[in-house]
């Protein structure tokens, strides 16, 4: 496709194009990365289901190469990366008919662990030829700055959000997950947990974080919103009403063993409109560093067809789409 960059990944799945999958993928990614998306290629070739593979480039390269497939009619286009490289493509699809597919090839891959999809690159292969089409809603923020950005799974406001800011993508590389634990132990001591107002559907509280989710899970497969689902609408916000590094540090304790939704201090609405105000207080979206308050959060015009195991359709609660052919999943 014009304008995509085709590596050596890229000619490999060239030989088996037709135009009906378009795989972005991020080079910078690694080897580990790179192998893991070679043995999804050759299952799809196994399955007889051709792809074609375009490199990223730098931030948002991913949403326009996205909505550039979409508007060119490519039927699947599918995420090779973690939840922020998900929620680029699915700002690239948003308002079109193409689906978004997902090879979970990210640090947390939350989304994936939340939608029930697997994490071994032939058995995610095997969904993207296979599986059925359900309505993921993502949510929108605006900024104060004029900017927005599209978010399948949270956004995260204060100490979370400066954790991701200020995360060394070196001890990423190295430690995965862990890097975040570290990260965070090195931040406790010097993030001074500025209040800010957060408003839920006009309702305001002073908070010291906020995370305003569309999913379950947080940080992986930790649970934080129990009642959050992402094809039902609104969302699920985790206040934070007591701050300080104590208390940041007894969350992070809290998480592993899902008991954060039951920490005193820890508050959770729902709401279709969120509003957080503050100065100086960091934002991420879907594990990205995304700016800083204030921001205006409110649903996505439209929801994102995703493919899905037939076994997640009832966990999203989310309408089935029109038959496309063997495999897919007719409107219920």
């Amino acid at each position: 496709m014009p304008g995509a960059n085709r590596g050596p990944v890229g000619a490999v799945a060239a030989q088996h194009r037709d135009g009906s999958m378009l795989i972005l993928f991020n080079p910078a990614a690694g080897t580990r990365r790179r192998r893991r998306l070679l043995r999804a290629l050759g299952a799809l070739a196994r399955a007889g289901r051709p792809a074609e593979v375009a490199e990223t480039r730098h931030p948002g390269h991913a949403t326009a190469l996205a909505r550039e497939a979409a508007a060119a009619g490519t039927p699947l286009v599918v995420a090779a990366g973690g939840d922020g490289t998900i929620a680029e493509v699915a700002a690239g699809l948003a308002g079109s008919e193409a689906r978004l597919g997902i090879l979970p090839f990210g640090t947390a891959n939350v989304l994936a662990w939340e939608l029930g999809l697997p994490l071994q690159p032939e058995a995610a292969a095997d969904i993207l030829a296979h599986g059925c089409p359900c309505l993921l809603r993502p949510g929108i923020a605006r900024f104060g700055n004029g900017g927005q950005r599209l978010f399948v799974q949270m956004l995260g406001a204060g100490f979370d959000a400066e954790v991701v800011r200020r995360l060394d993508l070196g001890l990423k590389r190295r430690f995965g997950r862990g890097a975040y634990v570290l990260q965070g132990m090195r931040e406790l001591p010097r993030y001074r947990h500025p209040r800010f107002v957060a408003e839920l559907d006009g309702e305001a509280v002073e908070v010291a974080s906020a995370i305003v989710s569309k999913g379950r899970l947080y940080a992986g497969r930790h649970l934080l919103a129990p009642a959050a689902r992402p094809g039902a609408a609104g969302f699920q916000v985790a206040l934070f009403r007591r701050g300080g590094a104590w208390r940041a540090a007894l969350s992070g304790l809290a998480l592993p063993l899902d008991l954060l939704p039951r920490l005193p201090g820890v508050e959770l609405r729902a709401a279709r409109r969120v509003v957080l105000r503050g100065e100086a207080v960091p934002v991420q979206a879907d594990g990205d560093s995304a700016g800083s308050l204030p921001v205006t959060i409110v649903e996505a015009a439209g929801p994102i067809p995703v493919m899905l195991p037939a076994s997640a359709q009832t966990m999203i609660r989310s309408h089935r789409v029109a038959d496309q052919g063997p495999g897919r999943c007719l409107i219920a």
